[in-house]
């Protein structure tokens, strides 16, 4: 029962992304957290505060602001004092020259006690530092801009 609970409320956290609205990622968040999305680009790094999250979340949608995840596969792992959730996800936006691509990856959330603790964005990073470097050619400088890190 407590695994689907936390699948329908990580379903429920996408849509609000896909909305882009990452308020309700950001209130997951335990006081002491780390976001972690792999590679040197303006999307990477690690950020330990609700300060530079929500920088980072601003810049995802100013870099591709109709980014939409498909979930495909959440494994649910523990109990409320140790939870591993697994997201497989497809996703596709139009950057913000309006080129249409898909990506494919995994979220990796740590939970205790229904606070996130951890979160790591997995994605193809290929595709993705193609956008942004297709992003930069376009004209927009923020797509290779300094990872947003704390």
């Amino acid at each position: 029962m407590y695994h689907a609970y936390v699948r329908r409320q990580v379903r429920q956290l996408f849509q609000a992304v896909n909305r882009g609205d990452a308020e309700p990622v950001l209130r997951l968040f335990a006081p002491q957290f780390e976001h972690l999305f792999p590679g040197d680009h303006a999307l990477g790094g690690r950020r330990t505060s609700l300060a530079t999250a929500r920088e980072w979340y601003a810049r995802l949608y100013r870099l591709l602001p109709d980014i939409h995840f498909e979930l495909h596969d959440i494994w649910v792992s523990g109990g409320p004092w140790n939870t591993v959730v697994v997201v497989e996800w497809d996703e596709a936006n139009s950057g913000t020259d309006g080129v249409r691509v898909t990506n494919r990856g995994i979220h990796a959330l740590h939970l205790r006690w229904g606070r996130a603790t951890r979160l790591q964005i997995w994605p193809d990073t290929i595709p993705l530092k193609a956008t942004l470097d297709r992003l930069a050619t376009a004209g927009n400088s923020e797509a290779q801009a300094t990872p947003i890190v704390d």
